[in-house]
């Protein structure tokens, strides 16, 4: 029965995803990002929808009190999954992630994120890498954006780490605002390149703001501490695996 339901919800999310991309397609260039950032929000209601009715994965999100209703803020959030590129544009106002460059690329899925402002990052390209996220940062933060950014850089399966990236710390330092960190189990239901989907509720653990203003090292520190033993604590309380 998982694995119908799987298919199910990969043949209309697929098919919902392309329909709604062609369809809004012509309506872009002459929409403001607001109106851009609308519509994909539009889309990432419908796909948590589709996920509900068809997989049985239900959205959780503890903490909302620490998201901004408006305004310019800086989450670091735990990647483990597919979905938590979708949930954040059904959770916040007006986000802007960082992602990879190559993503730009795709055919529609780009055009999408390029038109929203989302911030494009090639890894490989070190100190010239950071400069670009400093500059985009501040124009997403100018706008009174939410910048979201995956400290990690990738996503990682439930119950592994990966060192964080110098990304955040040059947001948070050059900002000066606080980080918010988030822990999810996201990667026990919709796995890393899994084509299964496990029916259950995806926690998205929204923690304390770390203040702004503290040296990197600490910064860095407690907000690892933060989202991995929080992740942690989400994964030790997840029911087994059927």
């Amino acid at each position: 029965m998982t694995i119908l339901r799987s298919l199910l919800f990969n043949f209309l999310f697929f098919a919902f995803t392309a329909a709604a991309a062609l369809a809004c397609l012509p309506l872009v260039p002459l929409l403001d990002r607001a109106g851009r950032l609308a519509i994909l929000a539009w889309w990432a209601e419908r796909v948590l929808g589709l996920l509900r009715l068809t997989v049985g994965i239900r959205l959780r999100v503890t903490g909302a009190e620490h998201l901004p209703a408006a305004g310019p803020a800086l989450i670091a959030a735990k990647h483990q999954s597919a979905f938590d590129t979708i949930v954040w544009l059904a959770l916040l106002p007006r986000p802007a992630y960082v992602l990879k460059r190559e993503l730009l690329w795709i055919p529609l899925y780009g055009w999408y994120a390029r038109a929203a402002g989302m911030i494009g990052v090639d890894r490989g390209a070190g100190p010239t890498a950071i400069r670009h996220l400093m500059r985009a940062g501040a124009e997403a933060l100018a706008e009174g954006r939410q910048i979201v950014i995956f400290p990690e850089g990738t996503r990682t399966a439930p119950g592994t780490r990966r060192p964080y990236q110098p990304g955040i710390a040059a947001l948070y330092a050059r900002s000066g605002l606080p980080v918010i960190p988030v822990a999810t189990d996201s990667g026990l239901f919709w796995g890393r390149r899994a084509f299964r989907k496990r029916a259950g509720t995806i926690t998205v653990a929204v923690l304390p703001p770390i203040p702004p203003g503290l040296a990197r090292a600490e910064m860095l520190a407690r907000l690892e501490t933060a989202i991995e033993s929080e992740t942690d604590r989400l994964l030790a309380s997840a029911p087994p695996s059927a």
